[in-house]
């Protein structure tokens, strides 16, 4: 009878341990996925397929000093996950010596849709981005072959410190750190920044609680935003990724936009138009953060549009938006349903 007891504890342990490892394989269930109400992502998973291992290693990259030149100035310097990945607070983005740079930080969200990058576009594909930043005399100031023999001399590194060949073999399966890789990995981090679960988001996919459903006033936002915004700020990200003149007064003469990378008269001064998702936490605003919260940027649109030979078209007719100060207020509170806090607190993005 006790052999019989025994075997029956054995049998059932190892049943336990089965249903376990069925249930639960991290690796299996890691992987991007596209929210049931985005359309299908612009960047190409084939060509680089998000894996643990490949998102590990692009988070210890995205994280690390070593790609600036004095080892202080990492991507997530200017691009923070509690502030949307922004930069909070600053207008200008701060970057190596604490020079500033021309623009305002973007966030780092929805990247798998984005057709092109900057506020000017002049990157066309995700893999293409670092190189931009961390060449850049007022952001990291380095150049990419040093970056990449920085952490090719990581080999044998013992915790605390990364060995990053070790990291790229897990994740490639060979320890030569090319610069192809390189950037797949930051990538693939960024491609799993998504940002998909704000109040607004369970409210569109009839997720919503009593607790979290939107309110009349938001709802009335909402109607509002449709009526007088979703031009531009259009579909489920908030953007229509065109570039346009919103008809601010012009700061940096320098920083003509979008004409600095096709150098057509008709693209002087027009910027990317920026997804709202998060920007309640993404302040300051516009490509020069010269706002410092959403009441100035609606009365920009109400009373400060200025024209000019490239203002959009949707503007020139009234120079305005229509929009009383009860209205104004209803837009921000709709505008604030898009804050998704489980994507500015999730772990698995987070530094530490």
């Amino acid at each position: 009878m006790k052999n019989l007891s025994l075997l029956l504890l054995l049998f059932m342990t190892l049943f336990s341990c089965q249903i376990e490892d069925e249930e639960s394989n991290p690796k299996e269930e890691f992987g991007f996925k596209t929210p049931s109400n985005f359309p299908e992502p612009v960047y190409d998973l084939k060509e680089n397929p998000v894996t643990l291992e490949g998102f590990e290693l692009g988070k210890k990259l995205f994280y690390t000093g070593l790609l600036s030149r004095d080892g202080n100035i990492s991507c997530g310097s200017c691009h923070q996950q509690t502030s949307g990945f922004t930069q909070h607070g600053h207008s200008l983005s701060h970057g190596i010596d604490d020079k500033l740079t021309m623009r305002n930080s973007q966030p780092i969200q929805n990247l798998a849709w984005s057709k092109n990058f900057f506020w000017d576009g002049g990157v066309f594909h995700l893999d293409l981005f670092a190189p931009f930043p961390i060449a850049a005399d007022n952001e990291m100031g380095e150049t990419l072959p040093n970056v990449l023999q920085k952490l090719r001399n990581t080999e044998g590194a013992e915790a605390p410190r990364t060995d990053y060949p070790l990291l790229f073999e897990k994740a490639f399966g060979t320890k030569e750190i090319t610069t192809a890789n390189f950037l797949k990995a930051l990538s693939q981090f960024q491609l799993m920044c998504i940002s998909a679960n704000s109040r607004y988001d369970k409210h569109v996919r009839n997720e919503s609680t009593e607790e979290n459903k939107l309110t009349s006033q938001e709802l009335k936002g909402l109607e509002l935003f449709e009526q007088n915004c979703s031009n531009c700020h259009s579909t489920t990200l908030f953007t229509d990724q065109t570039y346009r003149n919103n008809g601010l007064p012009i700061g940096n003469p320098n920083d003509t936009g979008r004409f600095l990378i096709t150098q057509l008269e008709e693209d002087k001064f027009k910027f990317k138009v920026p997804s709202l998702r998060n920007v309640e936490v993404t302040r300051p605003y516009m490509h020069d953060g010269r706002f410092r919260d959403l009441e100035t940027v609606l009365d920009h649109y109400t009373d400060g549009i200025q024209d000019s030979e490239t203002l959009d078209e949707s503007l020139k007719v009234n120079l305005k938006i229509e929009l009383n100060e009860e209205e104004k207020e209803a837009i921000i509170a709709f505008l604030k349903t898009l804050t998704d806090e489980e994507f500015l607190s999730n772990p698995l993005l987070s530094e530490f």
